[in-house]
This record gives C-alpha cells, structure tokens and sequence, in this order.
C-alpha cells in the first residue's frame, strides 16, 4: 500500500497536526483532524496538548488511549462518527470540558469515570449501542444538552431526567416502554367509509362546533390539494360522524 496507508489508516505527522491548529473567534485553538482517515490516536500530538479544543470526529478511530489525560485544557472534545466501543477511565480527568460529542460510535457502555465531568453542559451520547447509563450521570448538574436517541435503552433513570439545567433530553428511537405504549400515528386524511349527513338544526352546540371544525379542516386540505371543482354541494349540511344524533339511521346515505 502507499506509504503513510495501511491498517493503521492515515499516518499524522507533528508537521500536519501543527497545521491543523485554528483559532476560534473566541480565541480558543483547535486540534482539527476531521475527517482524516485516522485510525489509530496519533502520539504526535501530544506536543500540541494545550490546546482548548480537538476535533478528532469522522475517523476510524477504534480506541482512545489514556494518555487523553495529558490534554489538560481540553473544554471541547468532538469524537463523533469513530468505531469507538469503549472509553478510557482517563477521560474523566478532563475536568474542563464542557462539550463532549460521542455520537455514532459503537459505545456498549460508559466508564464511571464520565461522571466526573462536572463542567459538561453538552452530552451527546446518540447513535450508539448503549443498553444502561449509569445513574451517577445525574451528578453532571450542569448539563443543559443530554443526546441519547438511538441506543437500546429501556430505561432513564430518574437523576437524569431530574438534571436541574437540562433544557433538552433526546431518548428518541430507543426500546423504553412509554414508547412501545404510543399508537400509530394518525394519518391527516383517512377513508371514510360511511357518511352521516345532517341538518344544523339537529345538532347540540358541542357536536355542531366539532363537525364545524372538521369541516374547516377539511376545507384546508382541499385548498392544498387542487382538483376538479364539480362535487355536490350541500352547503346546509354537516358531516358529524361520531356525534351523529340518535337515530342516525334515518339520515345514513349508503
């Protein structure tokens, strides 16, 4: 294979990593080495370890090796899109962090270690393989982001929904029961198979204010849907179907 290629991926060199650094308009430095074939941590740079944030997403990194420690004044870590299926316990010596991306990995659990990320406000743990989050989660008081959609979680625990900064929680498309309680969804036009037609008169307020409503939805779907204009009309005439009066039978038209 050419050189630099291989089973290791893409070889970083101290001269690329250097170039990589960016200063951020909010005079932070970044480590961006997205997108860059990685598949193992490049040692070399642990010269640049000072920087305030790296950006190693969209590689093939399989592993994240302790010596993730020596990066000190790392606030922001964005790993997202790697085979990672573990995290080392290092990563809770990164006490500075505030933003942490771990989505679409391969993550079949989380290191109590995490939990020590007191400063962390944005978590995203999505797309992942995750069957359990530890309840010690719920000590990140200062999260206000939790990203936890995609896994095969069954359960939140209650610290983590009790977070007291969390404005927002995505559990989306996981197997927990609240969602395996939800019906269908309803489809905005349905078939009708029979039609009840009745005189205003013959309605109470409450029945004649739902069908009126109905059939100002009704009216809307058909502004959004041209078609072809000659349809009976039956202006003094509404159409109750479940709230049709008692004997209903008289004014059901087959």
């Amino acid at each position: 294979p050419p050189k630099g290629k291989g089973p290791q991926g893409k070889r970083i060199t101290l001269k690329v990593a250097k170039n990589a650094v960016r200063v951020a308009f909010n005079g932070r430095r970044r480590l961006d080495l997205s997108k860059m074939g990685i598949a193992t941590f490049p040692k070399c740079i642990l010269e640049l370890a000072d920087v305030e944030e790296l950006d190693l997403s969209r590689n093939m990194l399989r592993k994240i090796p302790n010596i993730i420690e020596k990066f000190q004044n790392l606030m922001w870590l964005d790993l997202h899109s790697n085979q990672l299926d573990e995290l080392p316990a290092a990563i809770g010596t990164l006490r500075n962090l505030t933003y942490l991306n771990l989505c679409n990995n391969k993550l079949k659990a989380l290191p109590e270690e995490l939990t020590l990320l007191r400063s962390l406000r944005i978590l995203n743990l999505g797309l992942n393989c995750l069957e359990t989050i530890p309840t010690t989660l719920g000590s990140l008081k200062e999260l206000t982001e939790l990203g936890l959609f995609d896994n095969a979680l069954t359960i939140i625990p209650k610290s983590v929904k009790k977070l007291p900064k969390l404005e927002k929680l995505n559990v989306k498309r996981n197997p927990l029961p609240e969602f395996a309680e939800e019906e269908e969804p309803i489809d905005t036009v349905k078939r009708i198979e029979s039609l009840y037609l009745v005189e205003k008169k013959d309605l109470c307020g409450s029945c004649l204010q739902t069908c009126q409503g109905e059939r100002e939805e009704l009216h809307k779907l058909e502004d959004m849907t041209p078609g072809p204009s000659n349809k009976p009309d039956f202006s003094s005439l509404v159409t109750p179907n479940s709230t049709a009066r008692d004997n209903e039978e008289e004014w059901r038209m087959k």
